[in-house]
């Protein structure tokens, strides 16, 4: 499933440092890596259009693809405003690291207090990596940088947390 997201991210900062413009043909995901062009396919019509990942998430169960409003637009699926869809992924650009840098996010507190209690936890449990709390447009996030960022360190890690709170499910993350 992908979704689309817009207007209350123009101009921000996105993940590999440009900024966010609704009416380009881009889109957010967790793992691929950042400047992968990738062909998305609405299952529903077959309309297709191409996009660079430029940025993360979406931080929602169930959802693999955040579209920008252009990209959205291209494949028929902005009114309904999600949409079944098929994502072909080009290899990594040249001179990007295919193993990548990897961490685990855990969030969506609204409660800033919430995220920073997590935080303190998580730092007695995870001592050697770096772990940050900070807020996000979606809540106020906790992210586990492992002082090795590859994935398999990651997923350790991800897969050792268990929480009861169904707000802080824990993601990987690509960094780069």
């Amino acid at each position: 499933m992908a979704s689309w997201y817009g207007p209350g991210f123009t101009s921000r900062k996105t993940s590999d440092g440009t900024p966010y413009d609704q009416n380009g043909m881009t889109a957010a995901h967790r793992t691929l890596p950042l400047g992968t062009i990738a062909r998305i396919t609405n299952l529903t019509n077959q309309e297709q259009a191409l996009v660079r990942i430029t940025d993360r998430g979406p931080f929602v169960e169930n959802r693999i693809l955040d579209l920008s409003v252009g990209a959205a637009k291209a494949i028929d699926m902005y009114r309904a405003g999600t949409a079944r869809v098929r994502i072909e992924a080009w290899p990594a650009p040249p001179g990007s690291d295919p193993a990548g840098k990897w961490c685990v996010q855990i969030g969506a507190f609204i409660d800033a207090s919430d995220a920073l209690q997590l935080k303190n936890d998580l730092k007695q449990r995870y001592p050697s990596a770096k772990v940050a709390e900070f807020a996000g447009n979606t809540g106020h996030w906790v992210r586990i940088d492992p002082s090795r960022e590859d994935r398999r360190t990651a997923e350790a890690i991800m897969d050792s947390i268990h929480l009861s709170d169904p707000n802080a499910l824990p993601y990987l993350i690509r960094l780069n």
